[in-house]
């Protein structure tokens, strides 16, 4: 069918283009150094062309560690996605989406007070959500994030 195509026929076409009409010099792989993004095959963000988005990050420290309050983790998981958009060229005026998934509704009130500390005038669009773990138990929230523009 015209304008279809399947997963099958990307994968078995060496003619048929992997990013589908996207040229590979439009995109850029923004890194956070975690040894997961080879391993699991992600990136901590992708710019293509005038857009970012970033993957779902979590609150993590440099050594490791997770201090066990939802505030301080969402601090730090704005802060990484805020590092990788200003690697990509992009800054906090340019988000225009986040989600953030949270595994206690309990924790939205301060996950949602440093969000706001951030986004307050920008107000990008935001949907929190509350889900049933997250990978780490030690996490409480994890962001997402698109900037654009």
């Amino acid at each position: 069918m015209i304008g279809q195509v399947s997963i099958e026929q990307i994968f078995s076409n060496p003619e048929l283009p992997a990013t589908m009409g996207v040229q590979m010099s439009d995109r850029e792989r923004i890194s956070s150094g975690s040894p997961f993004e080879s391993s699991v095959g992600f990136s901590r963000a992708l710019r293509v062309g005038n857009r970012v988005v970033v993957a779902g990050t979590a609150p993590i420290w440099p050594d490791g560690s997770c201090p066990d309050d939802a505030y301080l983790q969402t601090k730090r998981c704005l802060e990484i996605i805020l590092t990788a958009l200003a690697a990509g060229g992009f800054k906090a005026e340019d988000i225009i989406r986040t989600r953030m998934f949270l595994v206690d509704r309990a924790d939205s009130e301060e996950a949602g007070r440093a969000h706001g500390e951030v986004f307050s005038e920008i107000r990008p669009a935001s949907t929190m959500v509350v889900i049933k773990a997250l990978l780490d138990p030690r996490w409480k929230v994890e962001i997402e994030a698109e900037a654009e523009r």
